[in-house]
């Protein structure tokens, strides 16, 4: 099980935020994703937006801390890519 989390450089709604994500499965995603606190709505099609206060959070849970460029990489090499639009 590996998650990857890049840092809160992506700003929206007044802070800044992260893209969590998982090379393996949507439900591995999910689970780690409400261990941590997101909710649901925090989804957003091969990812969960994370805010910078959560963060730390993340990578105490096991997280990965990655540039952003990998973990679009790291998404296509798993096949779990959907670019926006795109229906599941």
């Amino acid at each position: 099980m590996t998650l990857y989390i890049d840092p809160p450089t992506w700003p929206g709604h007044g802070r800044m935020w992260s893209h969590l994500i998982s090379d393996v499965s949507y439900e591995e995603l999910h689970a780690f994703a409400a261990s941590i606190g997101s909710p649901p709505k925090a989804f957003d099609g091969d990812h969960y937006d994370v805010p910078e206060f959560r963060y730390a959070d993340a990578v105490r849970a096991g997280a990965v801390e990655v540039g952003s460029k990998e973990i679009v990489r790291l998404l296509v090499e798993a096949g779990l890519r959907r670019p926006k639009g795109r229906p599941a």
